[in-house]
C-alpha cells in the first residue's frame, strides 16, 4: 500500500522526508507539453486570415482575425486644456466643435422658425410638410420616411425591417399620433424620453434614427417632445465621439458631462447629437440644409468662449 509522510505526499515523492531519512525521492513526472529548448516535431500550421486596413500614412497595414480598427482623425496637441472637454488636447479639434455645436443649433432654430409658420428657403421642403397642420399620422409618417432615408439614414437591410416594425408598432397603439402623445401627464423631456425607449423595441431602428426623429417631429411642433439627455450607448458615431471629447466611457458620466456642455455653451442637449457625429466623423452632416450653410456667429461666439477658446 502507498505510503503517505506528514507533509500528505506520497513519501517517495516528497523531498523534505527524503533529506531526512536519506533515500532518493522519485522524480516528479512533468507535463507532456515540450519544453521550449526541445525542438517540435513537424505539423500541420493553422494560419491566421489577415486582412488589411488602412495605415496612417494612407498605405495598407494589416490586422490578424479580421478585427477592425477605427482610426480617429486628431488635432496637434497645443497645449489646449477645458475642465468642459477633459479628453481634448487640442485647440482645433475644441474648435471643430464648438463650430457643429453652432450649426447644429441653427438647424434647431430654423426648424423652429418653420414651426411657427415661415417659409424658409434653404431648407428641405418636407420640413414644412411635416409642419404643416393636418393629419397627425400622414406628418409622423413624412418624418419617419425623410429621417430613415436622410444622411444618418438606414442600410438597406435595416431600413426595410424598420419600415414594416414601425408600421406594426402605431397600428398595435391604435394610431401613430397615440403612440407619440402617450401620457397626457407627460411633460415634453418626459414623452421624448419613454418613446425613445419604446422605439428601441422597432426592429431595425438604431439609437441616431429614433433620435432624430424625435427631434424633428419636436421642433417641428407636431409633438410636444424636448429632449433631456442624449442616450450615449452602443456603436454609433455620437457615442464614439462624446467619450473621446468628454475623457470618459461610463454611459451616466457621459451624460452630466454633456449636459454640462451644452449648458456652458448655451445650447439645447439635442444640438450635441449632430455636433458629436459630424465631429467624430470630420464630415459634417448638414441633414437637409446647403453644404455651404454657416453657424450663427453669436452662438459660436457663445460655444467658443464656454470653450476657452
Amino acid at each position: 500500500m502507498p505510503t503517505f509522510c506528514r507533509h500528505n505526499r506520497l513519501l517517495q515523492n516528497c523531498t523534505i522526508c527524503a533529506r531526512e531519512q536519506h533515500f532518493d525521492a522519485r522524480p516528479v513526472v512533468s507535463s507532456s507539453a515540450p519544453k521550449s529548448t526541445q525542438p517540435r516535431e513537424d505539423g500541420p500550421r493553422v494560419e491566421r486570415q489577415r486582412t488589411p486596413r488602412a495605415a496612417k500614412s494612407g498605405g495598407t497595414r494589416w490586422s490578424s482575425g479580421g478585427v477592425r480598427v477605427r482610426r480617429l482623425a486628431r488635432g496637434v496637441e497645443d497645449g489646449y486644456r477645458s475642465p468642459l472637454l477633459p479628453g481634448l488636447k487640442s485647440s482645433e479639434d475644441a474648435e471643430r466643435l464648438a463650430e457643429e455645436m453652432a450649426f447644429s443649433t441653427t438647424r434647431l432654430l430654423l426648424m423652429e422658425q418653420v414651426a411657427a409658420g415661415a417659409t424658409l428657403e434653404g431648407v428641405p421642403a418636407v420640413w414644412h410638410e411635416i409642419a404643416a397642420p393636418g393629419d397627425l399620422d400622414a406628418r409622423t409618417l413624412a418624418a419617419f420616411q425623410y429621417v430613415v432615408d436622410g444622411p444618418r439614414g438606414l442600410k438597406s437591410g435595416n431600413r426595410d425591417d424598420a419600415i414594416a416594425g414601425f408600421g406594426t408598432w402605431g397600428a398595435r397603439i391604435g394610431s401613430y399620433a397615440q403612440a407619440f402623445t402617450g401620457e397626457a401627464a407627460w411633460t415634453p423631456e418626459r414623452r421624448f424620453e419613454r418613446l425613445f425607449e419604446r422605439l428601441g423595441g422597432v426592429r431595425g431602428l438604431d439609437r441616431d434614427t429614433r433620435y432624430e426623429l424625435l427631434t424633428l417631429l419636436g421642433r417641428l411642433g407636431v409633438y410636444q417632445l424636448r429632449g433631456s439627455k442624449l442616450f450615449l450607448s452602443g456603436e454609433n458615431e455620437a457615442t464614439w465621439a462624446a467619450k473621446r471629447a468628454l475623457g470618459i466611457g461610463d454611459p451616466l458620466l457621459l451624460e452630466r458631462r454633456a449636459a454640462e456642455v451644452a449648458k456652458a455653451c448655451q445650447v439645447p442637449i439635442e444640438a450635441l447629437d449632430l455636433a458629436l457625429h459630424s465631429w467624430g466623423s470630420g464630415t459634417r452632416i448638414a441633414e437637409g440644409l446647403p453644404d455651404d450653410a454657416e453657424p450663427d456667429e453669436s452662438l459660436l461666439e457663445q460655444a467658443q468662449d464656454a470653450l476657452g477658446l
